[in-house]
Protein backbone atom coordinates (compact mmCIF):
# COMPACT_ATOMS: atom_id res chain seq x y z
CA UNK A 1 0.00 0.00 0.00
CA UNK A 2 1.49 3.35 -0.58
CA UNK A 3 2.37 5.52 2.27
CA UNK A 4 1.22 9.09 3.07
CA UNK A 5 3.07 11.75 1.01
CA UNK A 6 1.92 14.70 2.59
CA UNK A 7 -0.43 15.56 5.96
CA UNK A 8 -2.42 18.19 7.07
CA UNK A 9 -3.21 17.89 11.12
CA UNK A 10 -5.35 20.10 12.74
CA UNK A 11 -5.11 23.26 10.29
CA UNK A 12 -7.29 26.38 10.53
CA UNK A 13 -7.35 29.71 8.52
CA UNK A 14 -8.88 33.27 8.57
CA UNK A 15 -8.74 36.18 6.82
CA UNK A 16 -9.87 38.73 8.93
CA UNK A 17 -13.08 37.42 11.10
CA UNK A 18 -13.73 35.35 8.10
CA UNK A 19 -13.00 31.27 9.10
CA UNK A 20 -11.92 29.59 6.28
CA UNK A 21 -10.48 26.31 7.22
CA UNK A 22 -11.50 24.87 10.51
CA UNK A 23 -9.37 22.15 12.37
CA UNK A 24 -8.79 20.26 8.57
CA UNK A 25 -7.06 17.14 8.81
CA UNK A 26 -6.06 15.67 5.39
CA UNK A 27 -3.76 12.46 4.09
CA UNK A 28 -2.55 12.68 1.04
CA UNK A 29 -0.92 9.44 -0.58
CA UNK A 30 1.98 8.80 -3.02
CA UNK A 31 0.99 8.53 -6.47
CA UNK A 32 -2.74 9.49 -5.80
CA UNK A 33 -4.80 11.52 -7.70
CA UNK A 34 -7.15 13.46 -5.12
CA UNK A 35 -9.26 16.32 -5.92
CA UNK A 36 -10.80 19.32 -3.62
CA UNK A 37 -14.31 20.05 -4.54
CA UNK A 38 -16.76 22.05 -3.36
CA UNK A 39 -18.56 25.38 -3.93
CA UNK A 40 -16.97 28.65 -4.14
CA UNK A 41 -15.56 29.60 -0.76
CA UNK A 42 -15.85 26.36 0.37
CA UNK A 43 -11.80 26.40 1.35
CA UNK A 44 -10.39 24.46 -1.21
CA UNK A 45 -7.74 27.07 -2.67
CA UNK A 46 -6.82 28.08 0.10
CA UNK A 47 -5.91 24.49 1.14
CA UNK A 48 -4.01 24.23 -2.01
CA UNK A 49 -2.32 27.61 -1.07
CA UNK A 50 -1.90 26.47 2.15
CA UNK A 51 0.23 23.03 0.25
CA UNK A 52 2.15 24.93 -2.03
CA UNK A 53 3.09 27.32 0.69
CA UNK A 54 1.45 30.56 -0.29
CA UNK A 55 -0.38 30.60 3.01
CA UNK A 56 0.84 29.72 6.05
CA UNK A 57 -1.62 28.37 8.84
CA UNK A 58 -3.34 30.44 11.46
CA UNK A 59 -2.95 26.78 13.18
CA UNK A 60 -1.71 23.57 12.49
CA UNK A 61 1.51 21.69 10.24
CA UNK A 62 1.86 20.58 6.81
CA UNK A 63 3.94 16.74 6.68
CA UNK A 64 5.79 16.79 3.54
CA UNK A 65 7.44 13.50 3.00
CA UNK A 66 7.60 13.35 7.23
CA UNK A 67 8.89 16.67 7.11
CA UNK A 68 7.33 19.88 8.85
CA UNK A 69 7.79 22.32 6.15
CA UNK A 70 4.65 24.03 7.79
CA UNK A 71 7.16 27.52 7.41
CA UNK A 72 9.04 26.46 4.53
CA UNK A 73 8.52 29.23 1.51
CA UNK A 74 6.82 27.95 -1.72
CA UNK A 75 10.23 28.05 -3.59
CA UNK A 76 12.13 25.33 -1.39
CA UNK A 77 9.42 23.03 -1.53
CA UNK A 78 9.54 19.60 -3.62
CA UNK A 79 6.40 20.55 -5.68
CA UNK A 80 5.08 22.71 -8.30
CA UNK A 81 1.90 24.87 -9.08
CA UNK A 82 -0.53 24.92 -12.32
CA UNK A 83 -2.98 27.98 -12.19
CA UNK A 84 -5.95 28.43 -13.87
CA UNK A 85 -4.31 31.70 -15.53
CA UNK A 86 -1.24 29.75 -16.36
CA UNK A 87 1.19 32.15 -15.70
CA UNK A 88 3.06 31.76 -18.58
CA UNK A 89 6.35 34.36 -19.25
CA UNK A 90 5.02 35.93 -22.46
CA UNK A 91 7.79 37.66 -23.73
CA UNK A 92 9.40 34.18 -23.54
CA UNK A 93 8.90 31.59 -26.12
CA UNK A 94 8.14 27.85 -25.18
CA UNK A 95 11.23 26.54 -24.16
CA UNK A 96 12.32 29.26 -22.60
CA UNK A 97 8.90 29.11 -20.30
CA UNK A 98 9.58 25.76 -19.64
CA UNK A 99 13.21 25.90 -18.91
CA UNK A 100 12.92 28.76 -16.29
CA UNK A 101 12.82 26.50 -13.05
CA UNK A 102 15.83 24.52 -14.25
CA UNK A 103 17.89 27.69 -15.25
CA UNK A 104 17.59 28.56 -11.57
CA UNK A 105 18.58 25.19 -10.19
CA UNK A 106 21.10 25.89 -12.39
CA UNK A 107 21.26 22.79 -14.81
CA UNK A 108 23.65 22.50 -17.45
CA UNK A 109 22.23 23.43 -20.85
CA UNK A 110 22.48 19.41 -21.95
CA UNK A 111 20.51 18.66 -19.23
CA UNK A 112 17.49 21.41 -19.83
CA UNK A 113 17.93 20.66 -23.92
CA UNK A 114 16.50 17.18 -22.40
CA UNK A 115 14.46 17.94 -20.69
CA UNK A 116 12.72 20.05 -22.60
CA UNK A 117 12.26 17.68 -25.37
CA UNK A 118 10.84 15.11 -22.50
CA UNK A 119 8.40 17.28 -21.32
CA UNK A 120 7.15 18.58 -24.93
CA UNK A 121 6.80 15.02 -26.13
CA UNK A 122 5.01 14.12 -22.89
CA UNK A 123 2.23 17.03 -23.56
CA UNK A 124 2.10 16.55 -27.22
CA UNK A 125 3.41 19.49 -28.17
CA UNK A 126 6.59 18.84 -29.76
CA UNK A 127 7.71 21.53 -32.66
CA UNK A 128 6.30 24.22 -30.22
CA UNK A 129 9.57 25.32 -29.25
CA UNK A 130 10.04 28.64 -30.80
CA UNK A 131 7.01 29.45 -30.08
CA UNK A 132 5.33 32.17 -27.88
CA UNK A 133 2.43 31.58 -25.68
CA UNK A 134 0.37 34.73 -27.22
CA UNK A 135 0.22 32.23 -30.56
CA UNK A 136 -1.30 29.32 -28.78
CA UNK A 137 -4.59 28.03 -28.32
CA UNK A 138 -6.11 27.77 -24.39
CA UNK A 139 -5.60 24.42 -24.64
CA UNK A 140 -1.67 24.37 -25.42
CA UNK A 141 -1.26 27.56 -23.18
CA UNK A 142 -2.33 25.14 -20.45
CA UNK A 143 -0.25 22.08 -21.70
CA UNK A 144 3.03 24.66 -21.49
CA UNK A 145 2.24 25.05 -17.91
CA UNK A 146 2.13 21.79 -16.90
CA UNK A 147 5.21 20.89 -19.13
CA UNK A 148 7.03 23.71 -17.71
CA UNK A 149 5.91 21.76 -13.62
CA UNK A 150 6.57 18.41 -14.61
CA UNK A 151 10.72 19.42 -15.84
CA UNK A 152 11.33 19.74 -12.25
CA UNK A 153 10.26 16.77 -11.03
CA UNK A 154 8.38 17.45 -8.31
CA UNK A 155 7.20 14.92 -5.69
CA UNK A 156 3.74 16.89 -6.04
CA UNK A 157 1.81 18.87 -8.71
CA UNK A 158 -0.61 21.33 -7.33
CA UNK A 159 -3.40 22.29 -10.06
CA UNK A 160 -5.73 25.17 -9.00
CA UNK A 161 -8.87 24.84 -11.58
CA UNK A 162 -6.20 24.89 -14.29
CA UNK A 163 -9.23 23.76 -16.82
CA UNK A 164 -11.75 26.22 -16.13
CA UNK A 165 -11.16 28.42 -18.83
CA UNK A 166 -10.97 25.75 -22.00
CA UNK A 167 -14.16 25.14 -23.70
CA UNK A 168 -16.10 21.32 -22.94
CA UNK A 169 -14.21 20.02 -25.43
CA UNK A 170 -11.04 20.74 -24.87
CA UNK A 171 -11.59 20.88 -21.08
CA UNK A 172 -12.47 16.79 -21.36
CA UNK A 173 -9.57 16.17 -23.68
CA UNK A 174 -7.31 17.98 -21.10
CA UNK A 175 -8.75 15.46 -18.67
CA UNK A 176 -7.53 12.61 -20.44
CA UNK A 177 -4.18 14.05 -21.31
CA UNK A 178 -3.78 15.00 -16.99
CA UNK A 179 -4.75 10.80 -16.29
CA UNK A 180 -2.39 9.91 -19.08
CA UNK A 181 0.43 12.17 -17.34
CA UNK A 182 -0.39 10.98 -13.83
CA UNK A 183 -0.11 7.21 -14.75
CA UNK A 184 3.48 8.00 -16.53
CA UNK A 185 4.73 9.81 -14.37
CA UNK A 186 3.69 8.26 -10.99
CA UNK A 187 3.51 12.01 -9.46
CA UNK A 188 0.84 12.98 -6.97
CA UNK A 189 -1.76 15.25 -8.06
CA UNK A 190 -4.01 17.54 -6.06
CA UNK A 191 -6.77 19.18 -7.89
CA UNK A 192 -8.86 21.61 -6.81
CA UNK A 193 -12.54 22.23 -8.96
CA UNK A 194 -16.05 23.36 -8.13
CA UNK A 195 -16.65 20.74 -11.63
CA UNK A 196 -18.44 17.88 -10.26
CA UNK A 197 -18.28 15.73 -13.69
CA UNK A 198 -14.53 16.50 -13.93
CA UNK A 199 -13.98 15.45 -10.18
CA UNK A 200 -15.66 12.29 -10.92
CA UNK A 201 -14.25 11.64 -14.15
CA UNK A 202 -10.35 12.43 -13.16
CA UNK A 203 -10.01 11.49 -9.32
CA UNK A 204 -8.63 8.25 -6.72
CA UNK A 205 -10.12 9.96 -4.35
CA UNK A 206 -12.80 13.14 -3.66
CA UNK A 207 -12.95 15.29 -0.83
CA UNK A 208 -15.59 17.25 -0.97
CA UNK A 209 -15.89 20.66 1.54
CA UNK A 210 -17.97 23.10 2.45
CA UNK A 211 -18.04 26.31 5.07
CA UNK A 212 -14.03 24.90 5.60
CA UNK A 213 -15.22 21.68 6.57
CA UNK A 214 -14.94 18.49 4.97
CA UNK A 215 -17.89 16.65 4.44
CA UNK A 216 -16.82 13.35 2.86
CA UNK A 217 -13.60 11.61 1.17
CA UNK A 218 -13.61 8.56 -1.02
CA UNK A 219 -13.31 7.18 -4.42
CA UNK A 220 -15.55 8.42 -7.05
CA UNK A 221 -18.01 5.75 -6.71
CA UNK A 222 -18.28 6.00 -3.28
CA UNK A 223 -19.09 9.82 -3.17
CA UNK A 224 -21.62 9.32 -5.76
CA UNK A 225 -23.25 5.94 -5.05
CA UNK A 226 -23.24 6.33 -0.89
CA UNK A 227 -23.08 10.28 0.05
CA UNK A 228 -22.54 11.10 3.80
CA UNK A 229 -25.17 13.36 3.42
CA UNK A 230 -27.46 15.97 1.93
CA UNK A 231 -25.00 18.75 1.04
CA UNK A 232 -23.01 15.55 -0.42
CA UNK A 233 -26.06 14.33 -2.32
CA UNK A 234 -26.67 17.48 -3.95
CA UNK A 235 -23.50 18.93 -4.81
CA UNK A 236 -22.23 15.61 -6.53
CA UNK A 237 -24.47 15.10 -9.06
CA UNK A 238 -28.50 15.14 -9.55
CA UNK A 239 -30.42 14.35 -6.73
CA UNK A 240 -33.83 13.71 -4.82
CA UNK A 241 -33.69 15.18 -1.70
CA UNK A 242 -36.79 14.48 -0.07
CA UNK A 243 -38.02 14.71 4.28
CA UNK A 244 -38.61 10.99 5.73
CA UNK A 245 -39.07 9.21 8.43
CA UNK A 246 -37.29 5.81 9.36
CA UNK A 247 -40.26 3.59 10.25
CA UNK A 248 -38.02 1.15 11.40
CA UNK A 249 -35.01 -0.95 10.39
CA UNK A 250 -35.59 -1.16 6.15
CA UNK A 251 -38.53 0.33 6.34
CA UNK A 252 -39.19 4.13 5.65
CA UNK A 253 -41.83 6.70 5.04
CA UNK A 254 -41.69 9.39 2.10
CA UNK A 255 -44.21 11.47 1.20
CA UNK A 256 -46.66 9.48 2.96
CA UNK A 257 -45.65 5.99 1.64
CA UNK A 258 -43.73 3.49 2.80
CA UNK A 259 -40.81 2.22 1.29
CA UNK A 260 -38.30 -0.34 1.80
CA UNK A 261 -34.42 0.37 2.24
CA UNK A 262 -31.78 -1.44 2.85
CA UNK A 263 -30.21 0.79 6.07
CA UNK A 264 -30.37 -0.23 9.65
CA UNK A 265 -29.71 1.29 13.32
CA UNK A 266 -31.69 4.46 12.97
CA UNK A 267 -34.14 5.30 16.23
CA UNK A 268 -37.96 4.04 15.02
CA UNK A 269 -39.50 7.22 13.57
CA UNK A 270 -37.11 9.36 13.20
CA UNK A 271 -36.76 12.71 10.41
CA UNK A 272 -34.35 11.34 7.85
CA UNK A 273 -32.69 13.01 4.73
CA UNK A 274 -33.49 10.40 1.96
CA UNK A 275 -31.65 10.88 -1.32
CA UNK A 276 -32.61 8.71 -4.63
CA UNK A 277 -30.81 9.50 -7.87
CA UNK A 278 -33.21 10.46 -10.74
CA UNK A 279 -31.53 7.36 -12.78
CA UNK A 280 -33.09 5.11 -9.96
CA UNK A 281 -36.00 6.60 -10.05
CA UNK A 282 -38.30 3.87 -12.38
CA UNK A 283 -40.81 4.64 -14.55
CA UNK A 284 -44.12 2.08 -14.45
CA UNK A 285 -47.83 2.02 -15.36
CA UNK A 286 -50.01 3.78 -13.49
CA UNK A 287 -51.19 1.92 -10.30
CA UNK A 288 -48.40 -0.32 -10.56
CA UNK A 289 -45.42 1.64 -8.51
CA UNK A 290 -45.31 3.20 -5.23
CA UNK A 291 -46.72 6.76 -5.97
CA UNK A 292 -48.81 7.21 -9.04
CA UNK A 293 -47.63 10.99 -10.69
CA UNK A 294 -48.12 13.17 -13.78
CA UNK A 295 -44.91 13.41 -16.37
CA UNK A 296 -45.15 17.45 -16.23
CA UNK A 297 -41.49 18.23 -18.71
CA UNK A 298 -39.53 15.76 -21.40
CA UNK A 299 -36.18 17.14 -22.41
CA UNK A 300 -33.63 14.74 -24.49
CA UNK A 301 -30.27 15.30 -22.92
CA UNK A 302 -28.14 12.94 -25.56
CA UNK A 303 -27.89 9.95 -23.47
CA UNK A 304 -30.64 9.82 -21.79
CA UNK A 305 -34.39 11.83 -21.65
CA UNK A 306 -34.50 14.21 -18.32
CA UNK A 307 -38.31 14.12 -17.21
CA UNK A 308 -40.41 16.10 -13.82
CA UNK A 309 -42.90 13.75 -12.45
CA UNK A 310 -45.13 15.19 -9.88
CA UNK A 311 -46.00 12.43 -7.51
CA UNK A 312 -46.97 12.56 -4.07
CA UNK A 313 -46.79 16.19 -4.25
CA UNK A 314 -43.00 16.51 -4.88
CA UNK A 315 -41.97 16.81 -8.64
CA UNK A 316 -39.42 14.06 -9.30
CA UNK A 317 -36.36 14.39 -11.40
CA UNK A 318 -36.31 11.25 -13.56
CA UNK A 319 -33.36 10.42 -16.41
CA UNK A 320 -34.11 7.14 -18.18
CA UNK A 321 -33.31 5.72 -21.50
CA UNK A 322 -36.95 6.13 -22.43
CA UNK A 323 -39.02 9.07 -22.73
CA UNK A 324 -42.41 9.44 -21.69
CA UNK A 325 -44.41 12.57 -23.35
CA UNK A 326 -45.14 15.56 -21.56
CA UNK A 327 -49.28 14.93 -19.93
CA UNK A 328 -48.73 11.25 -19.53
CA UNK A 329 -49.79 9.52 -16.12
CA UNK A 330 -47.54 7.38 -15.13
CA UNK A 331 -46.51 5.50 -11.49
CA UNK A 332 -43.08 5.61 -10.00
CA UNK A 333 -40.81 3.00 -8.33
CA UNK A 334 -37.49 2.78 -6.71
CA UNK A 335 -35.72 -0.56 -5.01
CA UNK A 336 -34.58 -0.77 -1.88
CA UNK A 337 -30.59 -0.70 -2.76
CA UNK A 338 -31.08 2.47 -3.99
CA UNK A 339 -32.57 4.61 -1.39
CA UNK A 340 -30.11 6.37 0.36
CA UNK A 341 -31.12 7.60 4.03
CA UNK A 342 -29.13 10.09 6.27
CA UNK A 343 -29.33 11.47 9.68
CA UNK A 344 -30.63 14.95 9.77
CA UNK A 345 -28.47 17.28 11.15
CA UNK A 346 -29.38 19.22 14.05
CA UNK A 347 -27.81 22.65 13.96
CA UNK A 348 -25.58 24.54 11.47
CA UNK A 349 -22.53 23.90 12.61
CA UNK A 350 -23.64 20.22 12.53
CA UNK A 351 -24.64 20.86 9.12
CA UNK A 352 -20.92 22.21 8.16
CA UNK A 353 -19.18 19.55 9.67
CA UNK A 354 -21.87 16.77 8.68
CA UNK A 355 -18.58 14.07 8.60
CA UNK A 356 -17.71 13.57 11.76
CA UNK A 357 -16.51 10.11 11.18
CA UNK A 358 -13.95 10.90 8.44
Amino acid sequence: MARNLLELVNISKSFGEDLVLDDLNLEIREQEFLTLLGPSGCGKTTTLRIIGGFEVPDTGKVIFEGRDITQVPANRRNLNTVFQNYALFEHMNVEENIAFGLRISNKSDAYIRDKIRYALKLVNLEGFEKRKPRSLSGGQRQRIAIARAIVNEPRLLLLDEPLGALDLKLRQDMQYELIRLKEELGITFVYVTHDQDEALTMSDKIVVMNQGYIQQMGTPEDIYNEPENAFVADFIGDSNILDGIMIEDRLVEILGHRFECVDEGFWNHVPVDVVIRPEDVVIKEPGQGMIDGLVTSLLFRGVHYEMDVMAGGYEWLVHSTVGVAEGTKVSISVIPFNIQIMHKPESEDEMAVAAEDL
